[in-house]
């Protein structure tokens, strides 16, 4: 297994330390050691793809699980929130099903021989959810130290909603740009 997909597996793995973290209330500092594991993981997205580019090491395992790691990190932190209280299940449904829909006219273009690549769109709706979850993180850990007034976790908290919730708007509109620009697709239907 080359780097770059190592890197990959790496982000999978990271998932379970996370939700660990951000799901058992009695271990310390967990907003601190969730939001540093996250912004490790996040970090892997960047230099996979581009070491794989760079060394010419881009294989079929992954350019499959380079995106699915991607989704899985996000839905699974974003469905922890859920259970938190940190941001409403419409969110989450709003990014699913557009990760269902793209999935799936990729899948119907690859069947008739065609490759949907990645828009800017999609990287920009990657980016800043992952910014929107690593400022909640931040926004939880400045609680966790007594150090810090609790308007600085209040104005965190202000300013990474406000990121998540432009992170939906860019979800909607990286798919329907996708939907838009694969409409020759259904032409048929």
């Amino acid at each position: 297994m080359n780097l770059p997909n190592k890197l990959t597996v790496s982000r999978v793995l990271f998932i379970p330390v996370i939700m660990v973290l951000l799901l058992v209330e009695g271990i310390p500092y967990r907003w601190l050691l969730g939001g540093i594991c996250f912004g490790l993981a996040s970090l892997t997205d960047m230099l996979d793809g581009r070491i794989a580019r760079s060394r010419n090491l881009i294989t079929d395992f992954g350019k499959l699980m380079d995106p699915v790691a991607d989704k899985m990190l996000v839905m699974s932190t974003l469905v922890c929130f859920i259970q938190q209280a940190i941001c409403g299940a419409w969110v989450v449904v709003i990014i699913l099903f557009r990760e269902f829909l793209v999935t799936s006219m990729r899948m119907v273009a690859a069947d008739k021989g065609i490759v949907i690549a990645a828009n800017i769109w999609g990287k920009i709706k990657t980016v800043t959810q992952m910014i929107a979850i690593i400022g909640i993180f931040c926004a939880q850990a400045a609680y966790e130290f007594a150090f810090f007034p609790v308007w600085v976790g209040d104005w965190l908290m202000i300013i990474s909603k406000a990121v998540l919730y432009a992170a939906v708007a860019a979800t909607v509109f990286s798919g329907t740009k996708y939907m838009y620009d694969s409409r020759e697709l259904f032409k048929d239907a």
